[in-house]
């Protein structure tokens, strides 16, 4: 549609009241006119179609008991140990039972120092070599039955069960080598991958938890820093406060006005102006981020009434372009109902562009042809249908770039 765009455009005069947010429709052209004092405006096409959005080890070994001495000492050969064989070997115990391989001469159990060992008169073994081993046999049994209680007794302490102690005490060299053979088998699990860092649009693709009624402290902090003016038009110079203990990002905030002001869609088309944030040297105007309940008390500083539907504002009054936090951080059903999942970002951007806009002396428009770009002076956070006209979500003064 054919509309009014800016060439150039100046401040306000001091103190006028612009694009009051009560109203619905104002006259102008795609772009708004500008306020009383700014400069004139050549004609341009309308905009153009098309918005931007778019490792566990196996059971623990328990510890093997140990025979007592006086149990060690009833064995006399190296024969009759404990799960011993002939030869000697497959002693179980063998590191705590080291005997000597005869027994020694003038034992209690034999007198004579013979060791009982030769066959008696009708050539078998002498009764004193029975006695012996079946000494070494009953020796054998209780140490076998103090070894499995002796270790029931451990386990128990350490909270284990008798039943899985017995098989362990049993079968102590298989249970090491099944829990080694576990664990080998087990991959090794990756380390955990950092998550990397949200980008600048995924930040603002996202909605923030705010109360649409919420009053804050009233009080503003400035986001510290510079972003210098890449375009070579007129500078605008402006500081971003933040009100305190709203919980949103501050740095966010600041980094979206700066890429949306200059951005070639926006007010720095054609490089007519250029945008440059300060935070210590004085500013032209101060884009303010504040709670419903802030912002309604600077608006009406300038006789606006923000409340009825929790808007924002240019407080042309006051050096403050006021930015409602409900607004940045949930957006608005008008363009939730068209953009569905992807409306908070473009809205955002129609957020700056409007307001910016009125500070730079525009006013409010609206759309004049069915199924166009709404201009973005129009309330869109308010309506996007009006006496039987409907247009599309638009957050840019050129969209065509």
């Amino acid at each position: 549609m054919p509309a009014e765009a800016p060439a150039s455009v100046g401040p306000a005069a001091s103190g006028a009241v612009r694009g009051g947010h009560p109203e619905q429709r104002e006259p102008g052209g795609g772009w708004g006119a500008p306020a009383s004092g700014a400069p004139g405006a050549s004609t341009v096409s309308g905009p153009g179609a098309g918005h931007g959005f778019r490792p566990p080890a196996g059971p623990p070994l328990v510890p093997r008991p140990r025979p007592r001495q006086e149990y060690v000492d009833a064995f006399e050969t190296p024969d009759e140990r404990v799960g011993g064989r002939p030869g000697g070997s497959g002693d179980p115990y063998a590191s705590v039972t080291d005997w000597d391989a005869d027994a020694p001469a003038g034992h209690a159990d034999d007198p004579d120092g013979s060791g009982g060992a030769g066959p008696d008169a009708d050539g078998r073994q002498g009764k004193r070599g029975k006695g012996l081993t079946f000494t070494g046999v009953a020796a054998a049994a209780v140490t076998t039955v103090l070894a499995v209680v002796v270790a029931g007794q451990v386990t128990d302490r350490d909270g284990g069960s008798s039943g899985d102690v017995t098989s362990r005490a049993a079968d102590g060299a298989r249970a090491h080598d099944d829990s080694a053979s576990r664990s080998d088998d087990r991959a090794t699990p990756s380390k955990t991958a950092q998550a990397a860092p949200a980008t600048y649009g995924q930040k603002m693709a996202k909605k923030y938890p705010l109360a649409a009624d919420l009053q804050g402290s009233g009080r503003f902090e400035v986001i510290p820093g510079t972003d210098k003016a890449p375009g070579h038009g007129h500078k605008w110079r402006y500081r971003v406060d933040v009100e305190k203990g709203l919980g949103l990002d501050g740095e966010l905030f600041a980094q979206a006005v700066q890429k949306t002001l200059n951005d070639d869609r926006s007010w720095a088309h054609d490089g007519a102006s250029t945008f440059e944030r300060v935070s210590t040297a004085e500013p032209d105007f101060v884009i303010t981020l504040a709670s419903p309940g802030t912002t309604a008390k600077w608006c009406a500083k300038s006789g606006l009434d923000t409340t009825e539907d929790n808007v924002s504002c240019d407080s042309a009054a006051t050096e403050r372009v006021m930015i409602n936090a409900y607004r940045w951080a949930q957006g608005s059903k008008t363009y939730d109902d068209v953009l569905r999942g992807h409306a908070i970002h473009p809205y955002r951007q129609m957020l700056i562009n409007h307001e910016v806009g009125h500070r730079l002396g525009y006013n409010h428009v609206s759309c004049s042809q069915n199924g166009a770009l709404a201009p973005v002076m129009q309330q869109q956070t308010k309506f996007l249908s009006m006496n039987g006209i409907t247009c599309k979500p638009n957050p840019w003064v050129y969209p065509k770039g």
